[in-house]
């Protein structure tokens, strides 16, 4: 089988439109959650988010090409360019139809959708634009990116709620190491703060009620944790096989060695609260890489700041780590991000190639007050400096989709 390596990044966040300024906020504990200013908060529970700030579509497609394109898929579009530059794939040079597209949106294009709706009702259906669909179904990210770039092979939108981004990474290397393409471009893509999903997912007690706190607000395992952090972006990848990254001589920042995917086979929203799904889950991943548990380095783990989210996963690292859980570091990006749903995985897998890299992991920040249902090493507050060779990354989904990727520190 094919080994899979790493050789492309890209980024839209909250905490940066390229990959660089992404991961030094990261390491220096920065948050990108404010205050919602793009609509009237006025009435709405939660009044934060972690937004994406000065995003020119215009600039970056044009306008006409731009407004052909929901805001997803414009983030999806802007990170996957950036990736494959980065990446250094010539188009021209390569087998296209050995060139894949995975990448997905849990939610889509719901504020085109919205817009639309509100037309319907304000001007007629004759006033409805005939791009609707095409902009608001989820599998356009992955469209487009295939249609800019000419990507002839398999092309994939995996809905796996927030765990998209995994499940996308996670299925493109097993794409790859069995011989059904080249390379794939994949990750995840959201933009669903509205006013529709703000007000939804706030009546459902979910979200964070720290609205005069913004920056702190989103802190996973932490006592005072009271809900996660809506977010927006996209996190999108370029996989190889080694044979053909070798071939032109490519960067590779770190190589795939595992996937695991469970369901937890519970409820449509809440976690299984004793965390069997994603213990399953990184079970698997570790068996697949042929990877001990005493050799994890560190854990880019899920934590979305919910009460019974963070302490399942918590239960489940101990449950497969045994002894071993207290002394593998566990880090929490979405204290930082806040939770970008369906693009979650991607940009933590850029985090995780970054750490590996580097020997650095960033911080899970507002740890204030110990939770003693969550006594892990969650790095506090500050970045750590260590010696890293093997990590994994956990996302999980609405419905109990668990998606889990190991990753490790390349060497020929």
């Amino acid at each position: 089988m094919e080994r899979v390596v790493l050789t492309g990044m890209g980024i839209i966040s909250p905490l940066g439109h390229e990959v660089e300024t992404f991961w030094n906020r990261l390491c220096r504990g920065e948050s990108g959650i404010s205050r919602i200013d793009t609509f009237d908060i006025s009435r709405f529970k939660t009044k934060i988010a972690g937004l994406v700030r000065e995003f020119d579509a215009d600039a970056r497609f044009g306008r006409k090409e731009a407004r052909r394109m929901d805001r997803f898929c414009q983030f999806a579009l802007a990170a996957a360019e950036q990736a494959l530059d980065d990446s250094g794939l010539a188009l021209d040079k390569i087998d296209r139809e050995r060139l894949g597209v995975y990448v997905g949106s849990g939610i889509g294009g719901i504020q085109t959708l919205l817009e639309q709706d509100g037309i319907l009702r304000d001007r007629g259906p004759e006033r409805v634009s005939p791009t609707l669909v095409p902009m608001m179904i989820s599998n356009m990210a992955a469209a487009m990116i295939s249609i800019k770039y000419g990507a002839l092979g398999p092309t994939l939108s995996p809905v796996t709620a927030c765990s998209i981004g995994n499940t996308a990474i996670g299925e493109a290397f097993r794409l790859i190491r069995a011989g059904g393409a080249d390379a794939v471009i994949a990750g995840g893509a959201e933009a669903a703060v509205t006013e529709i999903s703000l007000a939804s997912f706030g009546n459902a007690t979910a979200l964070s009620g720290r609205n005069d706190e913004p920056a702190r607000a989103s802190r996973p395992f932490d006592a005072g944790r009271d809900g996660f952090v809506m977010a927006e972006g996209a996190g999108i990848v370029v996989l190889e096989s080694l044979s053909h990254a070798q071939r032109r001589n490519a960067r590779i920042y770190a190589e795939v060695i595992g996937y695991g995917a469970s369901s937890d086979a519970y409820h449509v929203v809440a976690t299984h609260p004793e965390g069997i799904g994603a213990y399953q889950a990184m079970r698997s991943a570790l068996r697949e890489a042929n990877v001990k548990p005493e050799e994890v380095d560190v854990i880019s783990a899920h934590a979305t700041s919910t009460e019974l989210g963070d302490k399942s996963e918590t239960m489940a690292i101990k449950k497969l780590f045994g002894e071993h859980a207290c002394r593998i570091p566990v880090t929490a990006n979405k204290s930082m991000t806040g939770h970008m749903l369906g693009a979650a995985g991607g940009a933590e897998a850029i985090a995780l190639a970054k750490s590996l890299g580097q020997g650095i992991i960033p911080p899970t920040i507002n740890q204030e007050q110990p939770d003693p249902d969550c006594d892990l090493d969650y790095v506090p507050n500050e970045a750590r400096q260590a010696k890293l060779k093997i990590g994994i990354s956990n996302s999980f989904g609405f419905g109990g989709h668990n998606a889990v990727i190991v990753l490790k520190a390349y060497a020929e």
